[in-house]
């Protein structure tokens, strides 16, 4: 007989979101089931479904409650998000932004935004995971959802300073560079080894490409200044002295 922990990953893998649900229902103590085993990483029922990208058995375990701590009793029962954590401190978010599955990231930002901005142990977030891997339209997804904005959450670093910026220059990312820099990362922000992400650079046509994205953004802002200098010109008031009026 086959253990019902390892019955309910099984079924996760298959994407059997109908035999998840019957596996919960005659063993809710399930829910999480931490994978304990060399290689598992202690990684929950969720990061398992949400690294596989299966959107529909993530949707049914956060039903459930995967997600939630329930504190008080009857009327006054408060639910709080409590993102189940991996052993690197990683959450189902993370996992699901680095494979770019971008169904199922738009679901787990939609269910709980500040878990966009959770660090795992070496200081990185869901955005680092999706730049790196160069997933261009979850990285979207991520800055749309982050709390405090786009420009904010593109300031934070991992441990050894790294924004998103040197991750998806590292690896040469294009697009995920041009959408980095269009929502407001700094071009100028160095690491703690005094690296900028220009410097990580993974080809030259990165780097050239990013110094030229760098160009025109500052061009952008030129031209903004320029415009809204020109706009306080013409709504000024003008004082006139009473010789000049003369």
């Amino acid at each position: 007989m086959i253990e019902p922990s390892l019955r309910l990953r099984r079924a996760i893998r298959a994407n059997d979101a109908l035999l998840v649900r019957r596996i919960l229902k005659s063993h809710p103590h399930l829910l999480h089931n931490p994978d304990h085993s060399p290689t598992g990483d202690a990684n929950s029922n969720l990061h398992l479904a949400a690294s596989l990208g299966h959107t529909s058995i993530v949707q049914l375990l956060l039903d459930l409650g995967h997600e939630t701590e329930i504190s008080g009793s009857g009327s006054e029962k408060i639910t709080t998000p409590a993102p189940a954590l991996n052993d690197h401190h990683q959450t189902a978010l993370m996992l699901a932004s680095a494979a770019g599955h971008t169904e199922t990231v738009h679901l787990l930002c939609e269910r709980d935004p500040a878990s966009i901005l959770r660090q795992d142990s070496r200081g990185r977030d869901a955005i680092m995971e999706a730049s790196l891997a160069g997933h261009d339209t979850v990285v979207q997804l991520l800055l749309t959802f982050a709390p405090g904005g786009a420009e904010a959450a593109l300031a934070r670093a991992d441990v050894d300073g790294n924004t998103a910026l040197h991750f998806a220059s590292s690896n040469g990312n294009l697009l995920v560079l041009r959408t980095l820099l269009a929502a407001g990362a700094d071009a100028g922000r160095k690491n703690i080894w005094s690296w900028t992400a220009e410097a990580y650079s993974a080809t030259v046509q990165a780097e050239v490409y990013l110094k030229g994205l760098i160009a025109e953004v500052e061009r952008r802002k030129q031209a903004w200044r320029e415009a809204e200098g020109a706009k306080k010109g013409i709504g000024g008031v003008r004082v006139v002295e009473d010789n000049e009026a003369d």
